[in-house]
């Protein structure tokens, strides 16, 4: 006789490792994807990516710690490079790595936002009620489907631009806020467990803790998760009585956090060589709508792109009609989950144009936002008696992880391996001159990275006065420089005391030249931001 699946059915910890399984899986591939693509060039060569990697490679060479930062400070993304770099796969590899690592801390998030496996209350209490029963249908489920929904839209996007209107795959990077998505998602988690467990403190002190940290390290934080879930909180504080002491103490939690964020930024002003302030201006808004509108419009020119932009909008079309369905059936939790994902975007869309900004990496919400609404989606579907067998979920996990291995790992090494003899030339005649050169933000920051002492290379402008932007200021120490390296995104130097081009010997290195003036040294001006 054939065994029944039912007793061989997986308990929900072998559930939650092969849901972490299968997310791995996932993320390699995407991540591959990304890697493999023209989009490549923002994760490994991108000036503004390598803002982390600078700082690891700093601190590895001992050099004292004196940042010009932006507004955001990056803290949690270098700590985990840091981390990461320690396993010695270089700065492309180890770049590679945390795209991965970004992409399960994403699913970690979106599985707090799935729900509790169960909470068990009293019986006969209605949904909602405190103490009430909830059973979460396939939480597990329901995080792999936001994840593999946020990976599809990650392999839509292939433009090496960082202005391009293709946010998903800056999740990818190091720099372009990817701690800020991971713990916006989480928030929602936490909210979601707040209101369905309202007797627990956990989801409260969490909250806060997550929202003063990412305040800390950057405030978009405020704007992304606060404004939205406090306005969807206090909206479920109106519907949902039995749950609106909880509703209230969530929306304290991510106000008291923010404060308290923010107030943490104050010692580490001289870090802070911009406030943001200046990226708004209010008065440009129209400009700001046709801008944004243009990169709309560039992003539909091409089929990836305009299936790109069908998915996020139906997406965010789910998460309003899923938000209406479970508001009526009176489940809070879920609710409020599917709301964030119909709200966010919305605001922050508004916002940004309302702002006068001009940024596209600003509306990130736009793309992960949406895929809350495939976090509730099992709960939305037919009950069922048992679910899947533990063979078939440990299969569907293995089949995975083999395609991963076999198809993705293969396609991220090589394209975190693939030779640059450009970038090797400056690298090496750099580090076996033993002298100090400079160049300019754009041209000099990939091949600062690779260095064995990144203080060989330091970052000017074109009349040779120190750029401290993104960079250790004490890099400018040195006082004077001997080399220079040009490439096509180098604007023409105005050198001090006469110097010119002509008094220096070019070495050709591809798309690179190194300009050696030998014995003669040129002074360092002033720093400016």
């Amino acid at each position: 006789m054939q065994a029944d699946p039912a007793v061989i059915r997986a308990p929900r910890w072998v559930r939650e490792l092969l849901g972490w399984a299968t997310a791995l899986a996932v993320a390699v591939a995407a991540v591959a994807a990304v890697a493999s693509s023209p989009r490549g060039d923002l994760l490994f060569r991108d000036g503004d990516s390598l803002v982390t990697s600078l700082v690891v490679r700093s601190v590895a060479a001992g050099q004292p710690q004196d940042w010009a930062m932006s507004s955001v400070l990056f803290l949690p993304e270098t700590a985990v490079l840091g981390a990461l770099s320690l396993l010695g796969l270089g700065v492309a590899g180890t770049l590679a790595l945390a795209g991965v690592v970004n992409l399960l801390a994403l699913y970690g998030a979106l599985r707090v936002a799935a729900g509790a496996a169960s909470v068990a209350g009293p019986a006969g209490e209605p949904p909602g009620a405190p103490g009430a029963a909830h059973a979460t249908r396939a939480p597990v489920a329901g995080a792999l489907l936001a994840l593999t929904g946020f990976a599809l839209l990650m392999v839509t996007e292939t433009s090496p631009s960082r202005d391009a209107l293709e946010l998903a795959s800056l999740l990818t990077t190091t720099t372009y806020y990817s701690a800020a998505v991971v713990a916006t998602v989480l928030v929602v988690g936490f909210a979601r467990r707040a209101v369905e467990a309202p007797g627990r403190r956990w989801p409260l002190w969490l909250t806060g803790a997550v929202a003063a940290a990412s305040v800390l390290s950057n405030p978009l934080f405020a704007a992304w998760a606060v404004v939205p879930l406090v306005l969807v909180l206090a909206l479920v504080a109106v519907i949902a009585p039995a749950v609106r002491r909880s509703a209230v103490w969530m929306m304290v939690a991510l106000v008291a956090g923010s404060v308290v964020g923010f107030a943490g930024r104050m010692p580490l002003a001289r870090l802070i060589a911009n406030t943001g302030a200046g990226y708004a201006d209010p008065s440009r808004w129209l400009e700001s709508a046709g801008y944004y509108g243009a990169l709309v419009l560039d992003r539909g020119s091409t089929l990836l792109g305009g299936f790109g932009i069908a998915l996020g909008v139906g997406l965010w079309v789910w998460c309003i009609v899923a938000a209406a369905i479970l508001a009526r059936r009176s489940e809070i939790g879920p609710a409020l989950v599917a709301a964030c994902g119909a709200v966010m975007p919305v605001l922050v869309a508004v916002g940004a144009v309302a702002l006068g900004t001009h940024a596209a990496r600003y509306l990130e919400p736009l793309a992960f936002a949406p895929v809350l609404g495939l976090v509730v989606l099992p709960g939305l579907l037919g009950r069922r008696e048992r679910g899947p067998s533990l063979p078939v979920l440990a299969g569907a996990a293995a089949l995975s992880l083999v395609a991963a291995s076999a198809i993705g790992i293969p396609r991220l090494s090589s394209a975190a391996s693939a030779p640059d003899p450009d970038l090797d030339c400056v690298v090496k005649w750099t580090d076996a001159s033993s002298r100090t050169g400079a160049g300019q933000f754009w041209t000099v920051r990939l091949a600062k990275a690779h260095l064995d002492d990144p203080r060989r290379l330091v970052q000017v402008d074109h009349e040779l006065r120190g750029y401290a932007w993104l960079v250790n200021r004490d890099d400018f120490r040195v006082g004077e420089v001997s080399f220079l390296v040009i490439d096509e995104e180098s604007v023409p130097f105005a050198l001090p005391e006469g110097a010119t081009l002509d008094d220096a010997t070019l070495i050709d290195c591809g798309r690179y030249t190194i300009a050696d003036f030998g014995e003669r040294t040129l002074g360092l001006g002033p720093q400016r931001s």
